[in-house]
């Protein structure tokens, strides 16, 4: 080698201080390389450290998964997941869930990493997971369990058995409800209910058996149902562990105006027959608590997981729902405006104001178009052309984000509905965790001339790793600097 050369070659090494400086400081620039299922990570010390509660950042927590052979912590565990869940020490707590990683591997992830509750809540509040409060029970044992069986259906089988008997009594109580409305049911006294054209034609005269109420069968079904309605209500109201937040709440809301219009109508009906009250007002009141009756429906979304996707989807879709509106009402003032005007000189047109022109354009835009109302000018035509145009585009634009938010909420649904027991792989059972308190450890089997890695929070190796023989820590001599073993 000439000496030219190797004087150039020195020189450039003793520029490399000048060049590059390095850090001295403990656990500032170490690196650590963690391996997660074959996919190997390399990160520094410091960033685990910034969170040093979780898995990760603990050097006693993270110490059983240490291979001493590899000089690296092995995780058998989701590799996309861990992706996310290392840019989270590297941001400094910005959590994003891979978008191939399904919701309920990556929540299983963060629980076994360690990230803490706070974390876990947040990252279900950005999911759309309605925040879980905790149910208040009755501090009485015997009113815990009533309250269990009829409040909570997923409690024990006998609280099913009483969610089953709630429904199949609120849907015998929707059937009763509208087969009574049936001619061949009706029952010709009963003035809540409008009677039909045809039954006043012709000069028949009908003789009407004078009957109690009491004697109807639809009015004996409808008396059971009440009962159960009114049996669950008061149980369920008696054992609440709060009053207020009873009321408060609207599915019991719903249970108790499903109740109220029997009581009332009971009452109007035995006013009337006591000749106490006017009928016109009886008239009404009856038919306005008929229709009440109908909201009995709700009461299954007690029940029915589908009717609270819907629910959930409704609500997160409000704005959607309000521009909905908002388009449909200016599309309904623009083309009604327009087809009045471009049919004003029509001898026979239907459009004979603007708020007569109202039904026509809410019809046409909704694509459902009825036919009573129709233009017949070539101008009237033009604009329901463009009426029916502009409607299809106006509902098509908010729908697709409405179905979006109710394919979310239902795949959501399926995917944390599974209940089943999984055991995920563990670490060695052999090797005992670190404490903080202690560093006694038993030692692993191994040849008199092998050495162990374990973790020492002193020590100035790598990731504060010394070295023990048999069980104990020897002292480190930095004048004969020890080789740690990387790979096999």
């Amino acid at each position: 080698m000439e000496p030219g050369t190797m004087r150039e070659r020195v020189s450039d090494v003793s520029l490399l201080p000048t060049v590059r400086n390095f850090c001295h400081q403990k656990n500032c620039c170490e690196r650590v390389v963690i391996n997660v299922s074959g996919l190997r990570f390399e990160t520094q010390v410091r960033t685990l450290g910034r969170y040093p509660s979780t898995l990760l950042g603990d050097p006693c927590k993270r110490i059983q998964f240490f291979d001493p052979l590899r000089n690296e912590y092995f995780f058998d565990r989701n590799r996309p997941c861990f992706d996310a869940i290392l840019y989270y020490y590297q941001s400094g707590g910005r959590l994003r869930r891979p978008a191939n990683v399904p919701l309920d591997v990556f929540l299983e992830e963060l629980k076994f990493y360690e990230l803490g509750d706070e974390v876990l809540s947040k990252f279900r509040e950005d999911e759309g997971f309605i925040k879980e409060e905790e149910t208040p029970l009755p501090k009485h044992e015997f009113m815990k369990q009533v309250w269990l069986l009829f409040e909570h259906p997923d409690s024990s089988s006998a609280a099913r058995i009483i969610a089953i008997i709630s429904v199949m009594v609120i849907l015998i109580s929707i059937v009763i409800f509208c087969l009574e409305t049936l001619p061949e049911f009706r029952d010709e006294r009963d003035i809540s209910l409008p009677i039909p054209p045809h039954h006043n034609r012709g000069n028949t005269t009908h003789i009407l058996v004078q009957r109690s109420p009491f004697e109807d069968p639809f009015f004996i079904v409808e008396t059971i149902c009440i009962c159960w309605f009114s049996f669950e209500l008061l149980v369920r109201f008696a054992t609440c562990p709060s009053k207020p937040a009873f009321f408060k709440d609207i599915m019991n809301m719903i249970d108790f105006v499903a109740i109220i219009p029997y009581f009332v109508a009971l009452g109007t009906e035995l006013a009337r027959h006591k000749g106490v009250g006017q009928p016109a007002m009886s008239l009404a009141i009856l038919r306005v608590i008929r229709l009440v009756r109908v909201f009995r429906i709700f009461k299954l979304s007690r029940h029915s997981k589908g009717l609270q996707i819907l629910g959930q989807t409704l609500k997160a879709s409000m704005r959607e729902l309000g521009l909905l509106i908002f388009f449909l009402f200016i599309g309904v003032i623009l083309f009604s405006s327009s087809v009045y005007f471009a049919e004003a000189d029509h001898e026979d047109t239907n459009f004979t104001s603007i708020p007569e022109a109202f039904w026509w354009a809410v019809v046409t835009m909704t694509t459902v178009g009825y036919g009573d109302m129709s233009p017949v000018t070539v101008a009237g035509k033009l604009v329901g052309s463009l009426c029916a145009i502009a409607g299809v585009l106006t509902i098509s634009l908010p729908v697709p984000v409405i179905v979006s938010n109710f394919s979310y909420f239902y795949h959501r649904e399926t995917e944390c509905s599974d209940t089943g027991q999984y055991d995920h792989i563990s670490s060695c059972p052999n090797v005992s965790c670190c404490t903080s308190n202690s560093l006694e450890k038993e030692p692993l089997e191994a040849g008199n001339n092998v050495k162990l890695l374990y973790t020492n929070p002193n020590s100035d190796l790598l990731d504060g790793v010394c070295l023990i023989d048999r069980g104990q820590l020897e002292p480190l001599n930095l004048a004969q600097p020890t080789h740690l073993i990387t790979q096999v």
